[in-house]
């Protein structure tokens, strides 16, 4: 049986259009026994999507297609470390799936925990210029 391991969801903004439930409902439709999840940088619809592939007797595979940086995460070309002189290669993309249920409690943690650091760090920043102005 055909699986896809390589499917974008309305969560992998200006590439996805499917939004799970009617990827899903036409997963099944076609008999798929399994479908893999891998959006653009982000986990933000693994859990919907877990719950509702198995909800439909479908076997789902958590994945991602992350952002490999060849130099710096900050900078769009890859620099050489001995000169410090761009290269001109562009960053690519790496997909990688979960290959047990705890690796994909664990990459939903680590996105659930990169999301809250995030907002959390913008919002000590925000607020900080406030009391500094008080």
């Amino acid at each position: 049986m055909f699986t896809h391991l390589h499917v974008h969801t309305e969560y992998s903004l200006l590439d996805g259009l499917s939004r799970i439930p009617e990827l899903l409902d036409r997963a099944k439709e076609l008999g798929q026994e399994a479908i893999g999840l891998t959006d653009h940088g982000v986990l933000y619809g693994a859990i919907q999507f877990y719950k509702e592939a198995k909800a439909r007797g479908i076997k789902p595979i958590i994945g991602i297609e992350a952002y490999v940086a060849q130099g710096s995460r900050r900078s769009p070309e890859a620099q050489d470390p001995s000169t410090g002189l761009r290269t001109g290669k562009q960053p690519y993309h790496m997909t990688l799936l979960a290959k047990n249920s705890l690796l994909a409690r664990l990459a939903v943690s680590a996105a659930d925990f990169a999301c809250w650091s995030s907002a959390s760090a913008r919002l000590r920043s925000s607020t900080s210029r406030f009391s500094s102005s008080a």
